[in-house]
């Protein structure tokens, strides 16, 4: 069975602005487990105290999956391999398997090690021999492979048979500077595979955009261990990105690598690991990404809806992905039908509504309204054409000031507003950080006392664009403001050729979104 090893921990922590803490390490590596990971690498105990503690820690956890990994080097020149300090910390983590990186690439032999070709060699062998007793497993990264077998495939075939002659479990080939194509992967997998019966793996770096594809090459030409990262994480341009080379293995290769039930967890736990990366999800990642099956063309959609496999490469559940279907000013009658049943709202293809909501939305984003990150805004949008939006509150009138005094201090923000909510005027003010965080507690300030769940509701995200450029200054912005309640995530827009007014478009609907759902959830909770 062929064996999935993450080294999102270890390779992918490498990444530009990724730095996992302790408490983050043991979370995700759980999250590995649940899914069906077969090995995990925790890192390289011999590097930082971080790692280290990390090991440590995990030996009171039970991993009910997968065997955990401690990464490192063969060891040093003129050491023997029981007094080399890395190889100590290997065994000192307490980790069950080992994975040992060497040279196997001449030039990397000359000019970074610096020792002759002979020594690496017995050092690549010393290491696992001394190691294989003492663990479960040992593996061996053969380090810039590709390369060096383009070099010497002689020496690049005499490192791995010095790691296996020593006992290694699997000899893992690494594009380790990512800029092998598929055919050479492929190719050079095979010779080695007929040049050995021992296990092989693959791990792929993805610098010219190619590592699932090297990754797959290498599958078909018999290899038996992948190495990946969650979401292609990795140093410089990432690694082989597992949430993509897991379902080609399992629905495209037929290779049963993990059960159905865990294939329908990989978008969760890809977003777990975006979380505690901090960094944004990538929406049009494949099979995992918000965009992964999206439809926006009304000629799309009208497919999709008689048959998904029009438009869809697999069933997105599979992966734990939903089908989306976009409003724009590409829309046709069958995307208003889908958001509008989307929203339980059933409406014949041939009424009314459906051509008024068709019209209103290609005005609107001619102005530069967006919907497909505004589907609150959307929905608000469905319920005024059937003439059933509810006004929980009207505008009166607002004014943001915002002062700058003296040259080095900070502008001060302050907004009043003025609401009319049932009949009853609500005038306040507050300050805030700029005028758009100013109108947006003045806003929350007024309506609170009619609608204490306003409280609930959190900015999480927002973002202005400039539309046009020939304007200058006084072009067109859109205001995409993403609000949460703890419960929900719902995006609203906003366009003015005045930054306060789009904003205020956003927050309103934004605000009025979380009461017209907070009534829905009660009416149903009554029906």
């Amino acid at each position: 069975m062929l064996k999935l090893y993450d080294t999102t921990l270890r390779d992918g922590a490498q990444a530009e602005e990724i730095s996992f803490s302790v408490e983050d390490k043991i979370r995700i590596a759980h999250c590995l487990d649940d899914i069906g990971m077969h090995y995990i690498e925790g890192g390289w105990p011999g590097s930082n105290p971080r790692d280290i503690e990390f090991f440590k820690a995990m030996r009171s956890r039970k991993l009910k999956n997968a065997k955990l990994a401690a990464f490192g080097s063969t060891r040093r020149s003129g050491v023997k391999a029981k007094d080399d300090a890395n190889i100590k910390a290997l065994l000192s983590s307490g980790a069950p398997c080992v994975t040992l990186v060497g040279k196997t690439w001449k030039l990397h032999v000359e000019k970074a090690l610096r020792v002759p070709l002979k020594e690496n060699l017995e050092m690549i062998f010393d290491s696992i021999k001394f190691l294989k007793p003492k663990v479960d497993k040992v593996f061996f990264d053969a380090e810039h492979f590709f390369d060096g077998f383009k070099d010497d495939p002689e020496y690049s075939m005499k490192t791995l048979g010095a790691a296996i002659d020593a006992g290694a479990d699997c000899v893992v080939l690494c594009d380790t500077n990512g800029g092998s194509l598929p055919s050479d992967v492929g190719g050079m997998t095979g010779r080695v595979r007929m040049r050995t019966p021992a296990a092989i793996g693959i791990h792929a770096h993805n610098d010219s955009d190619m590592a699932v594809a090297n990754t797959v090459a290498a599958v078909q030409e018999g290899a038996f261990m992948v190495q990946g990262t969650m979401n292609g994480f990795g140093e410089r341009c990432g690694n082989a990105n597992l949430c993509s080379i897991i379902p080609a293995l399992k629905l495209k290769m037929k290779i049963d690598c993990i059960t159905d039930e865990r294939l329908r967890k990989l978008r969760e736990a890809s977003r777990f690991v975006y979380e505690l990366a901090n960094v944004r999800q990538f929406k049009r990642q494949p099979y995992v990404g918000d965009s992964a099956f999206a439809h926006k063309g009304g000629i799309h959609v009208s497919a999709v809806l008689k048959s998904p496999q029009t438009y869809e490469h697999i069933r997105p559940e599979l992966v734990g992905n939903h089908q989306r279907v976009l409003v724009s000013d590409l829309s046709g009658r069958s995307n208003i039908l889908y958001k509008a049943a989307e929203f339980g709202v059933d409406l014949a293809s041939k009424d009314e509504v459906v051509q008024k909501l068709l019209h209103d939305i290609k005005a609107l984003e001619h102005q530069g309204f967006q919907y497909e990150g505004a589907e609150a805004s959307f929905e608000l949008l469905v319920q005024k054409a059937l003439k059933k939006r509810e006004r929980y509150f009207r505008l009166l009138s607002f004014r943001v000031i915002d002062e700058k005094k003296k040259e080095d201090e900070a502008p001060f923000a302050e907004a009043t507003i003025k609401l009319e909510v049932g009949g009853v005027v609500e005038h306040t003010a507050a300050e805030g950080d700029g005028p758009v965080n100013a109108l947006d507690k003045a806003l929350r300030k007024a309506l609170e006392r009619f609608y204490p769940s306003i409280s609930e509701v959190k900015l999480l995200d927002f973002k202005v664009r400039v539309l046009g450029g020939v304007e200058g200054t006084a072009a067109r912005v859109r205001v995409l403001v993403e609000s949460g309640d703890g419960v929900e995530r719902w995006g609203t827009v906003g366009v003015s050729e005045n930054v306060i007014e789009a904003s205020w478009q956003a927050l309103a609907d934004s605000l009025e979104y979380k009461l017209y759902k907070d009534k829905k959830a009660l009416r149903a909770a009554k029906a």
